[in-house]
């Protein structure tokens, strides 16, 4: 199962690499990770750039706010699982996608999601009852 990470950042150089090496350093395989820059002037480019051997798609250009700029990442995700990682976020530990996709695979789930208390949140496709996970299981992961 392919998933799809998006990162957008604008002007946030103190802690992109933070966010890119969480993704990079997952222990799952089938990762799209896609980085959507609003066109940065304070370093964050030449940041992401070091990275573009890890990074499927780099698009560095003006946009209209984050939910343009998510917008965009979405369009280019190909990921039978999509998620959206802020550059000021990371992933706790390398297991957290391999921890995703165990679930999208043996629960009948449409969305999984962390909440404020980092417990993971699964939700039923046909039903309005969600199911709490422990925080050891997926620390941050929004859907």
């Amino acid at each position: 199962m392919k998933v799809s990470i998006i990162t957008v950042v604008y002007n946030n150089k103190f802690t992109i690499s933070d966010a890119i090496e969480s993704v990079i350093s997952q222990d799952y395989a089938e990762i799209e990770y896609i980085v959507i820059d609003g066109l940065s002037t304070d370093g964050t480019q030449e940041i992401i750039r070091s990275y573009c051997d890890r990074i499927t798609h780099f698009v560095s250009e003006k946009d209209h706010g984050i939910y343009d700029a998510m917008n965009k990442g979405i369009k280019l995700a190909s990921g039978d699982i999509v998620g959206i990682l802020n550059s000021d976020d990371i992933y706790l530990d390398k297991a957290v996608i391999s921890a995703v996709v165990s679930q999208f695979n043996e629960k009948n789930v449409d969305s999984v999601f962390a909440d404020r208390n980092l417990s993971m949140t699964l939700r039923h496709p046909s039903s309005a009852f969600s199911v709490l996970f422990p925080h050891s299981l997926v620390p941050v992961l929004a859907y």
